[in-house]
């Protein structure tokens, strides 16, 4: 499904996986390794106006807030496993089980 594609991930999510609680030194590196190949999104006026918007009505973390709101700035699907993302209306979900 994502061969050939362009991927963008969140600063969050780059942040997230990299110190993820008793992540091998292999770990690090494929993660690093897959991330090179992506584009990563720093936050930005717009992505923090969308996250505030988006943490008031939803109730959400912060770093899902700023997920989500990062989705939205680029007009682009998430793909999470995280079944909390569903509750958000706004969001194109793809859903990975």
């Amino acid at each position: 499904m994502l061969e050939e594609k362009q991927l963008y991930v969140s600063f969050v999510t780059q942040l997230e996986t990299l110190v993820y609680k008793g992540i091998s030194k292999l770990e690090i590196h494929k993660i690093k390794s897959f991330l090179n190949e992506c584009v990563i999104i720093d936050i930005n006026a717009v992505i923090k106006d969308f996250a505030i918007k988006l943490k008031q009505e939803y109730s959400l973390k912060l770093p899902d807030s700023l997920i989500m709101a990062t989705s939205l700035y680029l007009n682009s699907p998430v793909i999470t496993a995280d079944h909390e993302f569903q509750k958000v209306e706004e969001i194109d979900l793809i859903l990975y089980e």
